[in-house]
């Protein structure tokens, strides 16, 4: 059974945003990645549009990173095929900076970098509606710019392209994804006429997603009872026995991939081949990506030191350029924990205040549910905090290491947000949340 609200069932209610959508915004297109997400919004999308508005041709954005399943590159090809006529088509293969979890010297791989042609996965897609650094028609694409902003970019590019109005951007994303994006949905300071679904980027750019309040049966729902086309990497998840929720389809040297990245050995050996020699530590992941290597379990301290000792050891062991972003986000969060501070619960304070550790209360917090107390430590920041039960949220020099042991040049272990611009400034965002009852699911 479909999932109903006041009456209306998630199909009905995205009729209606839809219908909000062609009405209020003079240039659409749709982000298409090949997940099922963006694919059923393609596909309901553009029913919708040859039911009500036949005359209208909306665009479609595809941002390949090169690297990825054979099944999904024909999964796409076979999706462009079919649709080419009917919308504005665009498949974009442009160098840009894109995140690797898998090396310890890396931050960013390249895809489609043009100066490392002979150790691309994949030829060139050769279509008309392919751009690469040849055909380039996007006046705001910058060389190696960052992953995010080459799609904010083509927005912007977009609605210039198309003269004055509005333009909106539809994506797959769905708010039970993660709690992230949960709270993202919920965040309605940029909403637009009260929706919290849609979000500014630019003047008169925008971000829709009209399925954000759908479940994962919704989804797969949807796709049977209307018999579209998708993604058959779905079918061979489910054959080599992956539970629902850890089916992604998305760069396989990004942090949320690295767990799977042996499957590519078993699902489609020929690329696992060409993986290997494009970006550094994709085989030493695959083999350690679960072990104590990788920081994946318990890890051992070392004799002879703290874990305050043992990362600026790991510290001194990187370039120049990954040790500063590590350092510059360590200093930022010990810099909070001692000015600032965080919100916690009262039995982990009441667990800090009897194991001795120097702390006082800072006010509230309003980045917290229930308004937690907020918390600073007047000495140093533990070493570990393994004699306290409720420690996920509590800053140590442990947390520090584990991050450069895990590769996670973000530091989400540590509570930090992605940063489109991590060299420059950090960004740590945290959202307000309220209970589920308080969603606003735009009927």
């Amino acid at each position: 059974m479909v999932r109903e609200y006041v009456g209306k069932n998630v199909y009905d209610v995205l009729q209606d945003r839809l219908k909000l959508i062609f009405e209020e915004f003079d240039n659409i297109y749709i982000s298409f990645s090949g997940g099922k997400d963006s694919g059923l919004l393609l596909n309901l999308v553009l029913d919708y549009q040859k039911r009500n508005y036949p005359k209208k041709k909306i665009g479609v954005f595809h941002q390949d990173f090169e690297a990825q399943y054979t099944v999904t590159t024909e999964y796409i090809e076979r999706t462009f095929e079919r649709i080419k006529d009917d919308v504005e088509a665009f498949w974009v293969c442009l160098p840009m900076a894109t995140r690797t979890a898998l090396s310890s010297y890396e931050m960013f791989w390249y895809p489609w970098d043009d100066a490392k042609k002979d150790s691309w996965v994949r030829e060139m897609p050769e279509h008309e509606y392919v751009i690469n650094l040849e055909n380039n028609p996007i006046t705001t694409y910058k060389y190696k710019m960052h992953q995010e902003d080459l799609a904010k970019q083509f927005g912007r590019w977009y609605r210039l392209s198309h003269g004055e109005g509005k333009t909106v951007c539809m994506l797959g994303m769905r708010a039970d994804e993660s709690l992230q994006r949960y709270s993202g949905f919920l965040n309605k300071k940029y909403g637009y006429k009260g929706e919290c679904w849609i979000s500014q980027q630019f003047k008169d750019v925008w971000c829709a997603s009209p399925l954000y309040d759908w479940t994962l049966l919704d989804v797969w729902h949807a796709n049977y009872l209307f018999n579209y086309d998708y993604n058959k990497l779905y079918d061979l998840y489910y054959k080599a026995g992956l539970k629902v929720r850890q089916m992604r389809v998305a760069s396989p040297f990004n942090d949320y991939s690295k767990d799977s990245l042996n499957l590519y050995r078993v699902l489609d050996p020929e690329m696992w081949g060409k993986l290997l020699g494009r970006v550094q530590g994709a085989n030493f992941t695959c083999l350690y990506g679960k072990s104590k290597a990788m920081g994946y379990r318990n890890v051992t301290l070392p004799e002879g030191h703290t874990w305050e000792s043992y990362t600026r050891f790991l510290l001194d062991t990187l370039p120049t350029r990954l040790r500063n972003n590590y350092a510059k986000k360590f200093n930022t969060s010990i810099k909070f924990w001692h000015e600032t501070g965080g919100g916690l619960d009262e039995d982990t304070i009441r667990e800090l205040e009897e194991h001795g550790y120097h702390i006082k209360r800072n006010g509230v917090s309003n980045y917290t549910l229930n308004k937690k107390s907020r918390v600073v430590f007047t000495g140093k920041i533990p070493d570990d905090t393994d004699d306290i039960k409720s420690s996920k949220d509590i800053p140590s020099w442990k947390r520090m290491c584990y991050c450069i042991l895990k590769n996670d040049h973000i530091c989400r272990f540590m509570g930090f947000g992605l940063s489109r611009q991590e060299q420059k400034r950090v960004d740590v965002i945290r959202r307000k949340y309220k209970s589920i009852e308080e969603m606003n699911y735009g009927v």
